[in-house]
């Protein structure tokens, strides 16, 4: 027997057993990805009544039948401007009411609701097209339910929920202005960021795209890009490239020192309120 046939006989078993793990790996990539992208909890840790808020529980109905839960908070003013917010991709809405605390202070009702398999609301572990359908239910209670007219209704998404924002403004022109804080351009470029992911072939694997770039391209309404300079997710060029592939009125927003949650310095909530009384007044 040769040197070379020894050697192949020798390596043999191992490299059958790292192809068989390679392409377990690989499955579990393709099957459960969302997995990776979702970080969901059900206990509700706070509500706004912490915070001296009046609000109201909010059932809606996804198009899967599964309900989900959310707090209208209204403004004083009856006539203020509505924020529809998405949350980032963990815990749940308790996780959010200090950041919904801070936009009802500015004079803002808030819608705030969990999506699928977060919190209170119904379901199992969403994925990206589900979270596009919670994303349109929570559209038509504000408009067809509150009867809030589109043009008061600010489209606002953080981190994923920036994506998720994306993906609905893009849908509906009529609303009044998309702000997007923290986000992403593609859950594609986001794989070259983090991970080993390049050991894999991720174009043929992905299967949750958020493809936030090619999406702003169709948005048609004022748009507010946030990003923070010492975000250690999202870097600032994400944003800047949102920003610059959005065609209407728009304005960036870059926090210097801001991380990925803490842009609520009284610099931002001023440039926050100019923007919305600019486009929406």
């Amino acid at each position: 027997m040769s040197i070379r046939k020894r050697a192949w006989k020798q390596w043999r078993p191992f490299v059958q057993r790292f192809a068989i793990g390679y392409g377990l790996v690989c499955l579990l990539l393709y099957t459960q990805q969302q997995r990776l992208i979702f970080f969901p909890t059900r206990q509700l840790e706070r509500t706004p009544s912490l915070y001296g808020l009046k609000y109201q529980d909010v059932w809606l109905t996804a198009s899967q039948k599964e309900r989900l839960h959310g707090w209208w908070i209204p403004a004083k003013q009856p006539d203020a401007p509505v924020m529809l917010y998405f949350h980032h991709n963990a815990i749940n809405i308790g996780a959010n009411v200090s950041q919904a605390l801070q936009f009802h202070k500015l004079g803002y009702s808030i819608f705030l609701f969990d999506y699928r398999g977060f919190g209170q609301s119904e379901g199992a572990f969403p994925t990206e097209s589900q979270v596009y359908e919670d994303a349109q239910a929570a559209w038509n209670y504000l408009v067809q339910e509150r009867r809030i007219p589109p043009n008061q209704i600010i489209i606002y998404g953080h981190s994923v929920g920036g994506a998720i924002a994306i993906d609905l403004a893009a849908k509906h022109p009529e609303a009044g202005a998309l702000v997007v804080q923290s986000s992403f351009t593609s859950m594609r470029d986001m794989t070259k960021r983090f991970g080993l992911y390049w050991l894999f072939p991720v174009e043929f694997l992905l299967r949750q795209h958020f493809e936030s770039l090619e999406k702003m391209k169709s948005v048609r309404m004022p748009v507010l890009i946030i990003t923070g300079t010492e975000d250690l997710q999202i870097p600032v060029a994400m944003g800047e490239r949102l920003y610059e592939a959005a065609p209407e009125f728009k304005q960036l927003i870059v926090v210097q020192g801001g991380g990925h949650d803490n842009h609520l310095s009284k610099q931002y909530k001023r440039r926050f309120n100019q923007f919305v009384e600019q486009v929406m007044h």
